[in-house]
């Protein structure tokens, strides 16, 4: 499970499948900063984990590097460093580091079967939710009116209207 701020729905758990969608997903989170403006490459953003992968630690690790390397398909780490390193500047250079609803939005990204999966073992919470073909990977959707209908509010992004500034 990878959770992700969207900005809509505040952070959303989602279901990502081992291999290549993980990867893809790891950069995808890792490139958040540069979406935002905040830095040019993930490396500048010392909370990223872009260094961690990058730069392993030997003290205060924040990653098991041994579960990390089966989890994506790979025999040994440092083609995890190398792959994770080239797919990054490969999205920062073709300017393919857009937001994508694929990992915001959905419930569970992964091969057809993956999702299928998923949202079998989900049982009757799966009713109303949608596999569909994004590219080269399926994804479970939800509408987002089941939100609105829930709470009978407007849910925005936090921003000049939803802002209440304490006169502290």
């Amino acid at each position: 499970m990878v959770f992700e701020f969207n900005g809509v729905n505040r952070y959303h758990a989602t279901a990502i499948e081992t291999g290549d969608h993980l990867l893809r997903c790891l950069i995808y989170i890792d490139l958040n900063m540069v979406r935002a403006g905040v830095v040019e490459h993930p490396s500048d953003w010392l909370f990223c984990g872009y260094n961690e992968i990058q730069e392993p630690k030997r003290k205060n690790i924040l990653i098991n590097y041994p579960k990390l390397t089966k989890l994506l398909d790979f025999d040994t780490y440092d083609d995890v460093k190398r792959y994770h390193k080239r797919w990054v500047n490969d999205y920062l250079e073709n300017g393919e580091n857009t937001r994508d609803d694929k990992w915001t939005t959905s419930i569970a990204v992964g091969n057809k079967s993956f999702v299928e999966r998923v949202k079998a073992l989900m049982g009757v919470l799966a009713r109303g939710r949608k596999s569909m073909e994004n590219g080269d990977s399926y994804q479970l959707r939800e509408s987002p009116a089941p939100y609105s209908a829930l709470f009978g509010a407007k849910k925005d992004d936090i921003g000049p209207d939803n802002t209440w500034l304490w006169d502290v």
